[in-house]
């Protein structure tokens, strides 16, 4: 059988490059998304996932991450987390509950705390700078808060067939307390079933939440599409939609794979992906809209050292 990952921008790489190596070893889909993500979600650095994450409007970190087993088609899932060090441990976790799979908020954290899964605070001094310069910014030149909003999204096809999709994010840049995005909520942050393939999003939540774009895409590849074609026209019409009753989208992002290793990629914005497959060696690539297709080529050493030196941009 093929084994591979997908996942949403750059920050995956390591993650996927350190787990498909795994996979190739006969890990399970389900041992290598956690442990990928989790890698994300660890690293400071990356704003938009995990330690180190952007804040609320109050300053606080609230946290989303979801588990999907592609197999029995179980969910885990859990909003507005604070002060767990793996958002992803523990929806996971949930994903094995017959009942309670998804929680929120103080329930989310309390059930974390309760069952011994690892605690710490994870608003960093650099991100704590960041949410004060933002506010500054918008309270001088009066502009929208909102900016950053990436989620690690991810999934994995492992040698025995099975397929799991797994996301984390802490969402839009100072978010309303209690927002919660597209990224823990099943068919729209993410979809998968063993038997067809698994799509996972990434963008501004209150859009792709309208469409349910991660289960159309896979409703597309089970009627027979390639990943290729299922992820273009769910995005690309969705997006005209969107368009046409609101004069306009915003971003739109999605991932997906087949059982077969195949794999696809849409997007409205330039946006960063990585993949890996039995035959395909870990590589980042950079996706932009071409009309209503996507194109694709990989990141140049230039672009690839440009982002190490913008997300560790020293701050003022």
């Amino acid at each position: 059988m093929s084994f591979g990952m997908i996942a949403t921008w750059r920050m995956a790489y390591e993650g996927v490059v350190k787990m498909t190596a795994e996979l190739a070893k006969g890990v399970t889909a389900n041992q290598a998304l956690v442990e990928a993500i989790k890698m994300v979600e660890d690293y400071p650095y990356y704003k938009s996932v995990g330690f180190g994450g952007l804040p609320n409007e109050e300053g606080q970190l609230e946290l989303d991450a979801a588990f999907m087993d592609g197999d029995t088609l179980d969910i885990g899932a859990v909003a507005g987390i604070q002060e767990t060090k793996n958002p992803i441990v523990v929806a996971e976790a949930l994903s094995h509950e017959r009942f309670n799979s998804f929680l929120v908020g103080l329930g989310a954290t309390k059930y974390a705390k309760e069952q011994g899964f690892e605690q710490q605070e994870m608003v960093t001094e650099r991100a704590k700078r960041l949410w004060e310069l933002r506010l500054e910014e918008v309270q001088k030149n009066n502009l929208s808060p909102y900016d950053g909003h990436d989620t690690v999204g991810m999934i994995s096809l492992d040698q025995a067939g099975k397929m799991v999709a797994g996301t984390s994010s802490s969402g839009l840049f100072m978010k309303k307390r209690g927002r919660v995005g597209d990224s823990p909520l099943s068919g729209s942050g993410f979809y998968v079933d063993s038997q067809i393939g698994g799509a996972t999003a990434t963008g501004l939540g209150e859009d792709l939440m309208k469409g349910c774009l991660s289960y159309e895409t896979v409703r597309l590849m089970g009627e027979g599409l390639s990943p290729q074609a299922a992820v273009d026209q769910a995005v690309y019409r969705f997006n005209d939609k969107l368009v046409e009753r609101k004069s306009k989208a915003g971003a739109l992002s999605l991932v997906c794979m087949n059982p077969q290793g195949q794999w696809g990629i849409a997007t409205n914005v330039e946006f960063s992906f990585v993949v890996a497959t039995e035959t395909e060696a870990p590589e980042v690539y950079i996706a932009r809209p071409e009309g209503n297709r996507t194109e694709i080529v990989v990141a140049t050493k230039e672009w690839l050292k440009a982002y190490d030196l913008r997300i560790k941009k020293p701050l003022s």
